[in-house]
């Protein structure tokens, strides 16, 4: 359908010599001046008088497109290309001026108007190569600007047949077509190719042209994938740490050609047991570096482990991953030694208290014999003078026995007065005072401090402080007995009772057996 359109023709009429006012006339009928792109516009061009035409042969002046032809006789025919008018514009006029010349350079002029429509087509699909997938990857495939377009420059957009996707398959509306077939659907496919099918069509007039892709297994003899969970090529990790990595393998020729998994290291003796199949396309590495793994006095060791698969034609992945593995203290056995020093330290503690506490009953009872001692010398003196002086009672009349009992007394008495000044029957008091004093004051010093090590150091981590070695230098100082010579301590000393755990723990209420 067009609209009827009127065109003002406006004519120019050159002076002529000859008899009458020629002129062009053109076709009247409504719409004969309007086409559309890529269709054909003829008419017939007359010249009036019709007498005249003989002389006069057509030609276009100004404003010939490409395409247009009007021959001498004015048969005039056009096919305005697509590109003439754009999609926005919809339509657009153009002009040109035909003439009618005679031999003498005589002529006659007129304005033409075309109106030329803008055509929509369809986009246009080229043929498409298949498409190659291959088994337990992406797959992407993309139509690109060069095989899918439009003419006109409108926008474009693929609309897939659902029915003839398989399951998993997407395709977005800018052509592109990702798909991970799962293990049956790569097998059907390489059994029996297959095609889908979509649209392209151009945007806003939905013209559209239908296209189909085929679907084939890759030919290509590639090799397996490996995919390593957790994802890294460097890890870093100390002495006793784990370590675990999960492979997942997959073959694009099928996971059945996937024939050896293994790994080769530069770390030396390395032990193998640590990739561990689960299934056939499913491994495991676990490893833990003991202590002893970095060698003192090195910081660090570094290694790579090269993991690799081969499948039946040997193609060949690698993943490599480096290691970095830190030097790092036993804190099993630094628990132990510190641990072996803590109890150590409370056993001698506990010892020597048992010492002492024996020392302690011991200068006691020395205590009393001193006591007592001075108490029946005392006794003895007043008897003896006592009994020298009653001599000549005792002994009236008996001058010889007066003199030997005399002499005998004051005899005994000067000895005893003697022993007595001189300490040798029973014991010192002030030395056996002095000597309880200090038994009394290091026991107690002792137990306090004993206390307040026990407490302080009853937890592991209270024990891994630089603080501790020093702490326990401290106490083996407190008890060291600067008078053990005057206590006369047996350093051959055992008591009677074992330095069990329990024993220390009914000592020091605070200790914390291991």
């Amino acid at each position: 359908m067009f609209k009827k359109l009127f065109i003002l023709l406006f004519f120019t009429v050159s002076a002529f010599a000859q008899t009458g006012s020629p002129r062009i006339s053109l076709p009247r009928s409504p719409g004969w001046n309007v086409v559309k792109e890529g269709d054909t516009l003829s008419f017939h061009i007359r010249l009036y008088p019709d007498s005249l035409r003989k002389n006069y042969h057509f030609a276009i002046q100004q404003g010939k497109v490409v395409g247009m032809d009007l021959d001498s006789t004015g048969n005039f025919s056009w096919r305005p290309a697509y590109h003439l008018v754009d999609r926005l514009e919809k339509e657009k006029i153009f002009q040109i001026i035909v003439e009618a010349k005679d031999d003498q350079e005589n002529k006659v002029t007129t304005n033409v108007d075309f109106k030329v429509l803008h055509t929509n087509r369809p986009p246009v699909l080229n043929n498409l190569k298949s498409f190659y997938v291959q088994y337990n990857h992406n797959n992407v495939y993309k139509i690109t600007d060069d095989l899918a377009y439009d003419e006109d420059n409108d926008p474009i957009v693929f609309v897939p047949n659902l029915e003839t996707l398989p399951e998993g398959m997407n395709m977005s509306t800018q052509g592109e077509i990702t798909w991970a077939p799962s293990l049956n659907q790569f097998k059907q496919i390489k059994d029996n190719p297959r095609y889908i099918e979509f649209q392209v069509q151009d945007q806003p007039a939905k013209a559209a042209v239908k296209g189909s892709l085929r679907l084939e297994v890759t030919q290509m003899d590639l090799p397996p994938q490996i995919t390593m969970v957790p994802k890294a090529d460097k890890i870093r990790l100390r002495e006793n740490e784990k370590v675990n990595l999960r492979f997942y393998l997959s073959d694009p020729n099928g996971d059945e050609d996937i024939d050896v998994f293994d790994f080769v290291t530069n770390a030396h003796d390395f032990p193998k047991n640590t990739l561990v199949k689960n299934s056939n396309n499913q491994y495991e590495f676990t490893w833990s570096p003991g202590y002893d793994f970095v060698q003192d006095p090195a910081d660090t060791l570094a290694f790579y482990i090269d993991f690799f698969a081969l499948d039946k034609t040997q193609n060949r992945e690698v993943r490599r991953v480096n290691f970095v593995v830190k030097n790092t203290v036993n804190e099993v056995e630094l628990d132990k030694k510190n641990y072996a020093l803590y109890y150590g330290v409370l056993i001698n503690a506990w010892e020597l208290l048992e010492q002492l506490k024996e020392k302690e009953e011991s200068l006691k009872r020395d205590y009393q014999r001193a006591r007592k001692g001075k108490k029946n010398r005392s006794v003895v003196n007043a008897s003896l003078g006592a009994t020298t002086g009653l001599s000549s009672v005792i002994a009236n009349g008996n001058m010889n026995t007066q003199k030997t009992i005399a002499a005998v007394g004051g005899t005994t008495t000067l000895t005893i007065s003697t022993l007595e000044a001189t300490e040798v029957i029973g014991k010192s008091m002030k030395d056996v005072i002095e000597r309880l004093n200090y038994v009394i004051e290091k026991k107690n010093e002792i137990q306090t401090k004993g206390d307040i090590f026990a407490r302080d150091y009853s937890l592991k981590a209270a024990r891994r402080s630089p603080d501790f070695i020093k702490k326990v230098d401290e106490f083996n100082n407190t008890m060291n007995l600067k008078g053990m010579v005057a206590l006369e301590l047996n350093a051959a000393w055992e008591s009677k009772k074992k330095p069990t755990e329990s024993n220390i723990k009914k000592t020091f209420k605070d200790f914390v057996m291991w």
